[in-house]
């Protein structure tokens, strides 16, 4: 009776560890570190982007803004918080001020002192880890950056490897007359239609999880185009995400 209750619980088990792992899709979702490995480290640092590839990420994800001085660095805010205290914003700062102390480091974050990264190293381990370089452009960038921007990215990286993320079609419009190239992809949160201009226009999408559709998949797959969803982090999510014949997944856990 034992061995009859022991057996009917591992195959139980079976079944319902099937149900959320085994996707009915061939086709291996690449996962995304959001910010790098951000539950475990320091958001948009080196420490949170080269622990997202040892971890098992194929891509990151990451924010660029532009000093005071005209630097490329990574940052979702507008303003970084220093450990010694102060505040700075970074359009308002040079890349000497805004590096001259670590980072605030946040309560149960991994690894040592983590400073402002910039975009020119976190193109290196995407280099070196051979990763997908996800780029979102963060406040006002001026032609001649964007310019500059994926001018390096060809230079220490690979155009091919990269996609540029934006909310806004007219920026990403932009961006692929200066670089043909470059894989182009909307940032999308809205339940509505206007994913079908991003269609037109032969753009990639990544969507807020909670908006993604079969429809929406079939329409963008049936033009060859990959569609991604951001961010997943529960485990009933991304469980439920491998259902879906995404393309990628972006997430803060994996």
């Amino acid at each position: 009776m034992k061995n009859g209750i022991l057996f009917g619980g591992v195959a139980l088990a079976t079944i319902i560890s099937g149900f959320f792992f085994c996707s009915p899709y061939k086709k291996k979702i690449v996962m995304i570190g959001h910010r790098g490995y951000s539950s475990k480290y320091m958001e948009n640092t080196e420490q949170a982007f080269i622990a997202a590839a040892k971890h098992g990420s194929r891509g990151i994800e990451t924010d660029v803004r532009i000093t005071k001085d005209g630097k490329l660095v990574l940052s979702h805010n507008a303003s970084v918080k220093l450990a010694d205290g102060r505040t700075m914003k970074v359009e308002d700062c040079s890349l000497e001020e805004l590096t001259s102390s670590p980072l605030k480091k946040k309560a149960g974050k991994r690894g040592g002192d983590a400073f402002l990264c910039t975009f020119e190293r976190y193109l290196e381990i995407c280099r070196e880890y051979d990763l997908i370089a996800f780029i979102e452009l963060k406040g006002e960038f001026p032609d001649e950056k964007i310019k500059e921007a994926f001018a390096l990215a060809e230079e220490k990286h690979d155009l091919s490897k990269c996609s540029l993320q934006s909310f806004e079609l007219r920026n990403l419009d932009k961006a692929h007359a200066m670089f043909p190239g470059l894989n182009i992809m909307l940032t999308y949160e809205e339940n509505d239609d206007g994913w079908r201009e991003c269609i037109e226009k032969g753009y990639d999408i990544d969507i807020d999880y909670r908006f993604i559709s079969r429809k929406i998949l079939r329409a963008f797959h049936e033009r060859g185009l990959k569609v991604g969803v951001w961010t997943a982090n529960d485990f009933f999510t991304l469980s439920r995400l491998r259902w879906y014949d995404l393309d990628y997944i972006e997430s803060d856990v994996f």
